[in-house]
């Protein structure tokens, strides 16, 4: 079992060296091209990816750097500060939301943008997706400030972990509500109802738009569905089976398993990066 674990070390280590350099990459390129031609920045789909890009070169780097820390030289700060620990819980939980907002958000704006009714085409507006992910960080931001009062370090294992029964209840609900099944449902409906608009809009469909947003959409929900939902489900899994007595083989494959999906949610985010690249620059 020992080779297991040591298996899942070697993973998490390369995965986040291999998954950091693409996401800073690519995310990086996606915030010079958006801030240096204006009519990107004009755009509300394209403001959304930026501003899902600024959140992933954040993200990624926080996540990735403190696994690198911990599972290759030991260094874990969540063990040692209790301000640490918290605040990388909230950041998690507040980071991660926000950019698969601004995923939803731009699905949702391909489908206005595309729309017959003249109605519908008025919300797509640049002071309106402002507004829109102003409210989105705000609303994330104060979805998170639990972590701040209910993580904390046990003494016993000096491992960081939620301590109230109450919100250990309410995280798989996050898990898999807010962070899989709804960013899956409205990225697949509102990719579906654009496909739509763009199949009758004639003009559209010689340009081929057709196909480019079908693969960008196609894409965003498979990725969504390989990282995302994993790790949500091993989540909820670790919340079902806490009480459980276990052997160590049976938990040297959890944490092994633990391992694999914990690399998945910032490789959806270091990806984007590049889905979002193929379909303005290409």
């Amino acid at each position: 079992m020992a080779s297991l674990s040591y298996i899942g070390d070697q993973i998490t280590i390369y995965s986040a060296y291999f998954i950091l350099l693409i996401g800073v990459l690519g995310n990086g390129i996606n915030i010079l091209v958006f801030l240096s031609i204006r009519a990107y920045r004009t755009t509300p789909c394209t403001f959304y990816f930026l501003i899902g890009s600024i959140v992933n070169l954040t993200y990624l780097p926080i996540n990735l750097i403190t696994h690198i820390m911990s599972v290759g030289y030991g260094i874990d700060f969540t063990r040692t500060s209790v301000v640490w620990c918290k605040l990388l819980q909230f950041l998690f939980v507040c980071l991660s939301s926000i950019t698969l907002t601004c995923s939803c958000l731009a699905t949702i704006d391909q489908f206005l943008v595309t729309s017959q009714n003249v109605n519908l085409r008025r919300f797509s507006n640049i002071k309106w997706a402002h507004r829109i992910t102003l409210i989105a960080v705000i609303i994330w931001c104060l979805h998170a400030i639990p972590n701040l009062f209910f993580h904390n370090i046990i003494p016993i294992s000096d491992t960081c972990v939620n301590t109230n029964a109450a919100y250990a209840v309410y995280t798989p609900i996050y898990l898999i509500g807010l962070l899989c099944v709804i960013p899956v449902l409205l990225m697949v409906v509102f990719g579906c109802m654009a496909y739509r608009n763009i199949r009758q809009t004639q003009g559209l469909v010689g340009q081929h738009a057709d196909r480019q947003l079908t693969k960008m959409t196609f894409i965003q929900v498979i990725l969504v569905i390989t990282c995302v939902v994993p790790y949500g489900i091993n989540n909820v899994y670790g919340f079902i089976t806490s009480n459980i007595s276990k052997d160590g083989n049976r938990l040297s494959q959890e944490k092994f398993a633990s391992t694999i999906f914990a690399a998945l949610l910032p490789f959806y985010s270091a990806v984007c990066g590049f889905i979002h690249c193929h379909k303005y620059f290409s």
